[in-house]
């Protein structure tokens, strides 16, 4: 069975895997796209350790690769890059592996609680183990804290309009399902704007509830240090605000000093810790997207360990 078809495959393993007898980390194994790329690119001595927090997705890539020793997979976010290393008693990966995407099982299935295609639990926990939902935060928290999320981590410019009319429904009747969403956004929004506008508002639910964005930071700070001389970092994104943070930290890495402009003297103790692969990012041919329209936002980034 196909849930996801893998994003920038060909692009992502020729520019990751430069030693095939490497160990490497994939942060998002999803179900296991990439991964079944990045094995076949490995011989026998390679190995490959991944994380996903989804729990539907670890149990399926530990059954596909059950056979596969070469591979270890935990059900766990991949902020814990740093303390996989220790279990698996390895100290540096010769390359580190990110696709930020939602698989198109999680977006088309209502058991995932991800959809607004369908009408769903308002969810939108990858681990279904956190205490907080998107239902929660649209019955609990306040206008101006909602319209934050939307604005903040959806970029949603209706955010304060949208907010406003969540609260007032909210009075009537608590929120519990997808389509309850919608259906005050299908009201308030014109329909040639009404997919865009539903996909920023669930896309930002999505983010605040599963803290992408801190996580994201936290983790590229941990990736860098246990990168080996001339091991890769590969990151694929799909929105701005993803990209935004891995530009800038892969910029912030490539430089060799951060002192004030017009300081005589280099006194930060700044040291280059990454050179680009790609200066700009890496994005779908039309070929590709035309064969799975949800690859079109995607942007990869690459950079080498120096």
């Amino acid at each position: 069975m196909n849930y996801h078809i893998p994003v920038l495959l060909k692009e992502s393993i020729d520019l990751l895997v430069t030693k095939k007898e490497g160990i490497y980390f994939e942060g998002t194994a999803g179900f296991g796209g990439h991964t079944e790329g990045i094995l076949n690119s490995l011989n026998k001595e390679g190995k490959l350790i991944a994380t996903d927090k989804d729990e539907n997705a670890f149990k399926y890539c530990k059954e596909r690769f059950q056979n596969d020793k070469r591979f270890s997979i935990y059900n766990t976010t991949f902020l814990n890059i740093d303390i996989i290393s220790k279990i698996e008693f390895i100290e540096k990966f010769d390359g580190i592996f990110l696709d930020l995407g939602v698989s198109s099982y999680q977006l088309d299935s209502p058991d995932a609680g991800f959809t607004f295609r369908e009408d769903a639990p308002l969810d939108l926990r990858m681990n279904k183990n956190e205490k907080i939902t998107a239902a929660d935060i649209l019955n609990n928290f306040s206008e101006e804290e909602i319209a934050d999320i939307l604005f903040n981590y959806g970029e949603e410019r209706r955010a304060k309009y949208i907010a406003k009319k969540i609260v007032e429904e909210r009075s009537k009747k608590k929120f519990e399902t997808s389509f309850q969403l919608r259906n005050i956004i299908e009201k308030i929004v014109p329909p040639n704007y009404l997919s865009k506008t539903l996909s920023r508002v669930f896309q930002a639910l999505r983010i605040y509830v599963n803290n992408e964005l801190e996580e994201l930071k936290a983790f590229l700070d941990k990736a860098v240090s246990l990168l080996n001389k001339n091991g890769r970092i590969v990151v694929i994104s799909y929105h701005s605000l993803e990209d935004r943070i891995v530009k800038e930290k892969f910029k912030y890495e490539t430089l060799k000093c951060v002192c004030p402009s017009g300081t005589p003297i280099c006194i930060c103790g700044k040291i280059q810790r990454l050179k680009l692969i790609n200066n700009k990012p890496i994005v779908p041919s039309e070929e590709e997207i035309s064969k799975n329209k949800r690859a079109r936002s995607a942007k990869l980034r690459a950079a080498e360990r120096i």
